[in-house]
């Protein structure tokens, strides 16, 4: 039974979903202070290029640890900070339904910056950051 119990917890603790921020291939090489900036629209033009920053639902647990890990904020601060900015005159990043939606989106437009599951990740688009859960 302990033998059982050891292999559960290894394998529930070396476990860990991987995540990435993607774009096309002719996005330059981002850090993740950057990213965080490009999302929360400090930077929206890069290289001549107009940003495009998208995320996924609210409810989405990949925008939860996004916002967690790389904009280093809780979901109601970020929510608080878009309604200032509201009365600034800026808008949030767009919001697609599902991972596969990013990615075509992405594929699409120049500019644009998603995350999704590193698992999804194909040779069309360019990886600009990773990040564990």
């Amino acid at each position: 039974m302990k033998k059982f119990l050891l292999i559960f917890l290894f394998l529930s603790f070396s476990w860990s979903a991987e995540y990435v921020v993607i774009a096309q291939k002719s996005m330059p090489p981002l850090s993740e202070k950057q990213i965080r900036a490009i999302y929360l629209k400090k930077i929206t033009i890069l290289n001549n290029m107009l940003l495009v920053p998208v995320n996924l639902s609210a409810s989405s647990l990949i925008r939860k640890s996004f916002e967690e890990r790389i904009l280093k904020m809780e979901h109601s601060r970020l929510k608080a900070y878009w309604t200032k900015q509201h009365y600034l005159g800026r808008r949030p990043p767009l919001k697609m339904k599902s991972q596969k939606s990013v990615k075509a989106f992405i594929k699409k437009i120049e500019g644009a910056i998603g995350y999704i599951e590193a698992d999804m990740v194909d040779d069309e688009i360019k990886i600009i950051y990773k990040w564990r859960d």
